[in-house]
């Protein structure tokens, strides 16, 4: 995850993740604010593999496994100024500081025991369908650079699709972001084309995106079938967001 992603811009994919996960964190705790406060509508996991496998949280989450969204909102581990364009009012642009709240730190080191992370989740997606029968289901974001070093990992992902609740079986959706070259690409239906064994090897794997999901891809200007996986290839730090939050697009939100 020391290597860069694809894209315009080099960066290395390990600071590339790192930003999309705390972005997505921070617009999720904003989409679920209420008056009261933010609701409980996700629970959120964050698994790092490398060296170790385990919770990737860091400040007073760290350890933590699966934790209710308003505990995530109310607990960053810091928050960072970062650098925006925005809009002056004249048709140009004009850069400001904006706060950039920060749960998880990036690191790349160590192997890709995806193997044992994937079991892992299961694990966690197993207790949690069991806690919540009835909920929608929960979703696995497999965010890799796709060579598995510790054996085949399908048997793993097919262990978390074999869990279910009321509204059907849990998903699990990956992001290959490789520096093996290929064309980029978003949520195919099949995997023709991809440039070697990994990426096919994930794509297998994934879950066929749901029919409001496919329907929120198609608004952002993908094109889908009813055959589209939750799989993207060598993306920029732009695909990279979209697909988190295509991913996170559970359900309406009451």
């Amino acid at each position: 995850m020391s290597d860069p992603i694809g894209g315009e811009v080099p960066q290395q994919k390990a600071d590339v993740v790192a930003d999309a996960i705390n972005r997505l964190l921070t617009e999720l705790s904003v989409k679920c604010a209420k008056e009261e406060g933010v609701r409980d509508y996700f629970h959120v996991a964050v698994v790092g593999y490398g060296a170790t496998v385990g919770s990737a949280f860091a400040g007073s989450l760290a350890g933590r496994d699966i934790v209710p969204l308003s505990e995530v909102a109310d607990n960053p581990a810091r928050v960072d100024e970062r650098s925006k364009k925005v809009p002056d009012g004249a048709g140009g642009l004009v850069e400001t500081v904006v706060n950039f709240p920060l749960w998880m730190d990036p690191v790349a080191h160590g192997g890709t025991p995806m193997n044992r992370a994937l079991q892992y989740a299961e694990s966690l997606v197993a207790a949690w369908t069991e806690r919540y029968p009835a909920s929608f289901p929960p979703i696995v974001i497999n965010l890799t650079d796709g060579e598995s070093t510790d054996g085949d990992p399908t048997t793993a992902a097919e262990a978390i699709t074999a869990h279910a609740t009321a509204d059907g079986a849990a998903l699990l959706f990956n992001l290959h972001v490789s520096a093996a070259g290929g064309t980029p690409t978003a949520f195919p239906d099949t995997a023709d084309g991809l440039p070697d064994s990994y990426a096919q090897t994930l794509f297998a794997m994934s879950s066929p995106l749901p029919s409001h999901m496919r329907s929120y891809a198609a608004s952002q200007g993908q094109r889908v079938s009813e055959t589209t996986r939750g799989f993207v290839y060598n993306a920029d730090i732009t695909t990279v967001v979209q697909f988190l939050d295509i991913g996170t697009r559970a359900t309406e939100l009451r």
